[in-house]
């Protein structure tokens, strides 16, 4: 029988109380506009795709419900596990397409990066917050070598996306601890420079004969069909060549859903998951490809208000990086589809098919709104 005393209306509150409303209704709109796109691009994937949004729905619930506490006593553990397991990767992992990411644990085979994305934020803002109001240039220099441990596993692997993403979300925790420009700046000089000479020198250094040191032989060649992807157009530069085509041939308002012709004629690689946007832009236009970015820009901007809005050292910077690597998510993957950077394997943000990234990501908006109720409940 049911209780008398059931209240259906504050059980529904109680049930919804760790959620941002602005937070979910942004992070919904974007998976509906997805699940409209992934209909058209890959329809088979779609039950597979409901499965993978209620998990992630979840994971996003659970996180929101744990308060930032209980988040800074695991960020230690968690990084420690993650270190252990990526060597466990270079050691021991399985090699598929000439990479060794996965580690087969007996019953499951995961990829220990992934845990990265999220438990180097966390580790560097604990360590940060162990050191307020002590903070000197030598805390900055550790934590770039907690930073740089887990970057060169994953980059050795090698999977240069995941590290780019676990290095930018380590960079963003130093930058909002107060990392100097004047450490930040000669950096960005020396980038500069050097695209710009890479750039200049294209047709040199990218001869077959030129050794880029550092770099793998696969790593040059995505720069190089960067720079000329009509070298080889059937090769290395068919994926840029046929995403580029299909953004332009979208135009202002698009072709419509379904009847993309570079989609549906399968001369878009990989349209399901990296190259989703290029489905959506062509499909449905500028119109479509401002009104995505539109949705994301409100994300970033309610994570940054909630940064600002922490009530410790250690909110403010774990909010202020999760926010941001939502916004290098979705720049990445859009200039890589776009034919402006590399292509480096990063998918787009609650778009891209792929359930891993999926949760991962929202468990990254979890933790936002857990940031954001328990810094209400601390002003009241």
């Amino acid at each position: 029988m049911i209780d008398p005393r059931f209240d259906p209306r504050r059980w529904l509150r109680s049930l919804f109380a760790p959620i941002d409303g602005p937070l979910a209704l942004v992070v919904l709109a974007i998976v509906g506009f997805s699940t409209v796109v992934m209909v058209s691009a890959s329809p088979e994937r779609l039950g597979t795709l409901g499965m993978n949004v209620a998990v992630a729905f979840c994971t996003m619930w659970i996180a929101a419900s744990v308060p930032p506490q209980r988040m800074m006593s695991v960020a230690l553990p968690l990084y420690v596990l993650g270190v252990v397991l990526l060597i466990g990767v270079a050691l021991f992992g399985d090699v598929s397409k000439g990479a060794r990411r996965w580690l087969n644990i007996g019953v499951a085979r995961i990829q220990p990066s992934e845990l990265m994305k999220i438990s180097m934020p966390l580790m560097l803002a604990w360590y940060f917050q162990t050191r307020e109001g002590l903070i000197r240039g030598r805390d900055f220099l550790v934590a770039a070598g907690l930073l740089l441990v887990p970057v060169g596993l994953i980059a050795k692997q090698p999977d240069l996306g995941t590290a780019i993403l676990v290095a930018a979300a380590g960079f963003y925790v130093l930058f909002f601890a107060g990392l100097a420009w004047r450490l930040i700046l000669p950096v960005a000089v020396v980038g500069i420079v050097g695209i710009s000479s890479i750039v200049a020198m294209g047709d040199t250094i990218c001869k077959p004969d030129v050794q880029w040191p550092g770099l793998r032989e696969y790593q040059k060649h995505r720069v190089c069909t960067l720079l000329d992807p009509t070298s080889d157009p059937l090769g290395k530069g068919f994926h840029i060549i046929q995403s580029t085509i299909a953004i332009g041939s979208g135009g202002v308002v698009g072709k419509g859903w379904g009847k993309g012709t570079q989609t549906h004629l399968d001369f878009l690689p990989e349209r399901h998951t990296d190259f989703i946007f290029a489905v959506l832009t062509e499909e449905f236009g500028l119109a479509g490809a401002l009104f995505l970015t539109v949705l994301y820009t409100l994300l970033i901007l309610r994570g940054l208000v909630i940064a600002a809005g922490a009530p410790t050292l250690f909110s403010r910077l774990l909010a202020g990086a999760l926010t941001l690597i939502l916004f290098t998510y979705a720049f990445v993957n859009m200039g890589m589809v776009s034919g402006i950077l590399p292509v480096v394997g990063v998918p787009l943000p609650f778009v891209s098919y792929g359930g891993t990234a999926l949760v991962t990501l929202c468990l990254g908006v979890g933790m936002l709104m857990s940031i954001c109720r328990h810094r209400r409940w601390a002003s009241h």
